[in-house]
């Protein structure tokens, strides 16, 4: 197939370009910058530089490309587009992404559209199903919008991302938290420092995907063409007084500190208080199913280890 991936030189996309050439698919990849193009020519793709947010520019990118599938990897979570990580002000740190999930997202399916593509899309699943009921949720299961907080506006766009795409025909993927290949650093430098404490009693879930699996899954659903909504996170959601430790551990850290949750709340935000305290992970069923789809990492417990040894 003819695959085209938005965002290929970024985090996921670096470990998907090279198992889509893996398996014999002709591969474009889009780079925000020319000096990345060797990258994406090293993982076997032919490497293009676009704008997401210049309608023109994915247009173009879209149509040279002739793709049988759209895959939507573009995010600016990077210390080089959005700065440092700010979990208090997720407004501000997801501004570009935000705009990328938005009018990226318009462009996207308007070039996918006019090139008889299918549409692959990157979702989110890890803390943020809906705060009642069990702690494990399904693709039935409404999200979380946060109404209220600094994160709401992001959460109304990944919602506004599903609705598009599953009313194109497409495939939205609700990945869980990533860790793998410079997808963690920044939470590792923290815990090694003990300024990533635990909130309350830490009893919110959430989920986990490696990198390497999230891909995988992803080439599943290009391959079948998949439709509707599926949650690609490992075997074992889990709350954060067993994750958190269990990183801090593999990272050679001391335990985590424990912080009320009055304080963090004025310290980290709503967002990290209610990940930690009131989270709701992830079922993967429905992606094992439909998509035959199986984890390497089947728990964050063999991930973590092997990622961190």
């Amino acid at each position: 197939m003819r695959v085209f991936v938005a965002g290929g030189s970024g985090v996921l996309g670096r470990r998907l370009v090279p198992q889509l050439v893996a398996r014999g698919h002709q591969v474009t990849a889009t780079t925000t910058s020319p000096a990345k193009l060797g990258l994406l020519a090293e993982l076997g793709a032919e490497g293009v530089v676009m704008d997401g947010l210049d309608a023109a520019s994915v247009r173009e990118a879209v149509a040279g490309a002739r793709p049988d599938t759209v895959v939507h990897q573009m995010t600016a979570i990077s210390v080089a587009h959005a700065g440092k990580p700010d979990i208090k002000h997720p407004d501000k740190w997801f501004a570009t992404t935000n705009r990328l999930r938005a009018e990226g997202t318009d462009h996207l399916l308007a070039a996918a559209e006019a090139a008889g593509a299918h549409v692959v899309a990157q979702g989110y699943a890890s803390w943020n199903g809906r705060r009642e009921g069990g702690w494990v949720k399904t693709e039935q299961d409404p999200l979380d919008l946060m109404t209220g907080t600094a994160a709401q506006h992001g959460m109304e766009v990944l919602a506004r991302v599903e609705r598009l795409v599953l009313a194109a025909g497409g495939a939205v993927l609700r990945y869980g938290a990533f860790y793998g290949p410079g997808a963690i650093d920044d939470q590792v430098t923290l815990l090694r420092k003990r300024q990533y404490p635990l909130v309350g009693k830490g009893q919110g879930y959430s989920s986990w995907i490696h990198l390497d699996d999230a891909a995988s899954a992803t080439v599943l659903a290009v391959e079948r063409t998949a439709r509707g909504v599926f949650n690609i996170v490992d075997d074992e959601p889990a709350p954060a007084a067993q994750w958190l430790p269990y990183l801090a551990r593999c990272a050679g850290a001391r335990p985590p500190l424990r912080v009320p949750v009055w304080l963090a709340r004025i310290l980290a935000g709503d967002q990290a208080v209610v990940m930690m305290t009131e989270g709701r992970g992830f079922s993967n069923a429905k992606a094992r199913r439909e998509l035959g789809w199986e984890p390497r990492y089947a728990s964050w417990r063999q991930g973590f280890a092997a990622e961190l040894a």
